[in-house]
């Protein structure tokens, strides 16, 4: 391990790793002999639950795992693109701003993680039975009732209904699951809880935003002074994990405008409505600088106020008096983080305080520089 990136053993943790993680009457382990699944339905085929991946991460490598083997699958090639950008509007005292926007998440892929996305992609992709199950039976229901038939074939009907309904949801959440189990060896259990703990820091600041969009300003007297137009929208960072995915690991997650970015022990998952991305730590770039703004809206009460502007000015930078409304502005001192990667990953993301981005920063830093090599995949037979 780098000493840059050097921990205490013995520290206080807030991470904490299930052994086992139930998806419907599934159960998935994790013990001393091994990774295993077990039905909790008498006569259930383990082989109808979801796939259980297992990826242990130790200093002789990343290992990866799944209880039902897989046949061929397609390459998906990770090309290198550039971030696309497009314009979105034209005003006559600034520039057109350009989105700050990331590529198709079907483009953000880790070579790696080619058969997991496809996996995940797959089961996003897969309908629904239990609405239309639960509709019909409403239907059905509500036309004995209006037949006006006994009171005992309403109930058994609508019975009927409630338990197929279940048994419908039931087997459309065991198809739309996946589960990733993780098991750590000491030292990288310490450097994933150092980047938990450096987002739950980041997590504290009052006010987080998704910059989406930038432009240079043309005429600075009509946006106090200001060299730069963004767009931003408030986000959150978040403890969650990703739609139809279970693991035994806690895992931050940022919503970055129609994406989200999900950070795993091993890589970062990128989610949207069309399918999921994934970007390596040893590919992802983190950049955190402070930026002075102009706040025009509220000030967060974590917030760094290092100067004042009005919001018309004239060439002196004094208040231009042709503006009856004209009042001043505080400029704040925040901190700006972004996420980049050769596969096309382009985020920014903007906080009220400063020191946390840092810290998070650096912890990704130390767990690229800490991951072992992959080893190639074992497959288990269920």
């Amino acid at each position: 391990m780098p000493q840059e990136c050097q921990f205490k053993f013995g520290e206080d943790m807030g991470l904490y790793i299930r052994k086992s993680i139930s998806v419907g009457p599934f159960r998935f382990n994790l013990s001393k002999s091994g990774f295993g699944v077990s039905a909790g339905v008498k006569g259930l085929r383990v082989g109808t639950g979801p796939r259980g991946n297992y990826v242990r991460i130790g200093a002789n490598g990343i290992y990866y795992r799944s209880t039902i083997p897989i046949g061929s699958q397609e390459r998906i090639v990770d090309n290198t693109i550039q971030p696309n950008y497009q314009e979105s509007f034209e005003a006559p005292t600034h520039e057109p701003l350009k989105e700050i926007e990331s590529a198709h998440v079907s483009q953000i892929v880790d070579s790696s993680s080619a058969e997991l996305l496809k996996e995940l992609n797959d089961k996003q992709k897969k309908s629904s039975s239990w609405p239309f199950i639960f509709i019909l039976f409403f239907a059905v229901v509500f036309g004995i009732h209006n037949a006006e038939l006994p009171k005992w074939v309403v109930a058994l009907t609508a019975v009927l209904g409630i338990v197929s309904t279940w048994v419908c949801y039931t087997r459309d959440t065991l198809a739309k699951t996946t589960v990733l189990f993780y098991d750590f060896d000491s030292e990288m259990e310490l450097a994933y809880d150092k980047l938990f703990s450096a987002a739950e820091q980041m997590a504290k600041a009052n006010k987080c935003w998704h910059i989406s969009a930038s432009g240079k300003v043309l005429d600075k007297k009509y946006h106090a002074g200001a060299s730069n137009l963004i767009a931003r929208k408030l986000t959150s960072i978040m403890f969650s994990e990703p739609p139809r995915l279970k693991t035994n690991v806690k895992t931050v997650s940022i919503a970055v405008g129609r994406q989200t970015l999900h950070f795993f022990p091993d890589r970062v998952l990128v989610y949207d409505t069309t399918g999921v991305g994934a970007v390596s730590y040893q590919d992802l770039v983190v950049m955190v600088g402070d930026k002075k703004f102009i706040e025009e809206e509220s000030v967060p009460a974590d917030a760094l106020i290092v100067d004042k502007t009005w919001k018309y000015v004239n060439k002196s930078g004094g208040p231009d008096r042709r503006f009856k409304d004209n009042h001043e502005l505080p400029i704040c001192l925040y901190q700006e983080m972004s996420f980049t990667s050769q596969s096309g990953l382009n985020e920014l993301i903007q906080l009220s305080t400063r020191g946390p981005a840092e810290k998070f920063e650096a912890s990704v830093n130390c767990l690229a520089a800490v991951l072992p090599r992959e080893i190639d995949s074992d497959k288990i037979a269920a």
